[in-house]
């Protein structure tokens, strides 16, 4: 289960982050997480409330993004809506893809008190 390790990194950088600003918690978190990140949301939901457990995150408000996926056929130029890394070209068929959007898993903001 690769989503404890991310939660775990999230919670590292929020940790940071609050040192840094001299706070003691996060009251709000940010995140993105693309439809073709890879990350399952189930399993990311049950890790977070594993991984923030007694950290800076315990309390805060969890607002996730999920960008749609987004492809462009490297064949005709067609870009289309991806729901699966793998997909083919709702064009002409072609499995040369590449990814426009959907794969991003990023911190996008903290707000820490």
């Amino acid at each position: 289960m690769h989503e404890l390790s991310i939660v775990m990194s999230i919670v590292d950088i929020a940790t940071k982050q609050t040192k840094q600003a001299e706070a003691k918690e996060v009251e709000q978190i940010e995140l993105v997480i693309g439809e073709l990140s890879g990350i399952e949301m189930n399993s990311f939901d049950f890790a977070w409330k594993q991984g923030i457990r007694d950290t800076v995150l315990q309390n805060a408000e969890l607002l996730i993004t999920r960008p749609n996926g987004l492809g462009q056929c490297i064949d005709c130029e067609t870009v289309f809506p991806m729901h699966q890394l793998f997909d083919a070209c709702t064009n002409c068929g072609s499995h040369l893809v590449g990814i426009k959007q959907g794969k991003e898993m990023k911190v996008n903001a903290l707000v820490v008190k």
